[in-house]
């Protein structure tokens, strides 16, 4: 039988006066052993994806933008993370930004039901790294061309990780 590692989850306020972690540890969550040839249907994995013989958990994409403009600009995110949800087709929980000082940096986190997009931007070299991780019936590549089109750039690297491979 496998078993999932027990996670952590860290929640940090890196510019209060007095920084500040809260760790809370998440309980194992024991899944049923499936072998990799028996096809997957267990109510437990109705999110997970089956393609060309593979089921999976979901798409995991590291998205790098360079030369991207606009990304020190709390509003222009939130609208651009938006944006990216609807066309992926995905469901928009929460989005939380964060604005740095003095370099104007944005960190943040859109919360899906099928996962998360979290970005993080360095406006003084123009680079912007996004995490796009969709379960289900998302298309998270189709949230590509609108993260280029709201930065303005095509200097980008993608790399897709298939998440929870049974």
């Amino acid at each position: 039988m496998r078993y999932a590692s027990p996670q952590l989850a860290v929640n940090t306020e890196a510019e209060a006066p007095e920084a500040r972690a809260e760790v809370r540890s998440v309980p194992s969550v024991h899944l049923k052993a499936v072998p990799n040839d028996v096809p997957v249907s267990d109510d437990r994995l109705d999110h997970f994806i089956t393609e060309n013989g593979l089921t999976f958990a979901g798409r995991h994409l590291i998205l790098d933008l360079w030369e991207a403009k606009g990304i020190d600009d709390l509003e222009r995110v939130e609208q651009a993370m938006r944006e990216a949800v609807r066309i992926a087709g995905a469901t928009l929980l929460h989005i939380h930004l964060h604005h740095f000082s003095p370099n104007g940096g944005v960190s943040g986190v859109a919360v899906l039901a099928e996962s998360h997009i979290s970005i993080h931007t360095w406006p003084e070299c123009g680079y912007a790294a996004l995490d796009i991780f969709m379960c289900g019936d998302a298309q998270p590549m189709k949230t590509i061309p609108v993260f280029r089109r709201a930065f303005e750039t095509d200097q980008s690297q993608i790399t897709e990780h298939k998440r929870g491979v049974v």
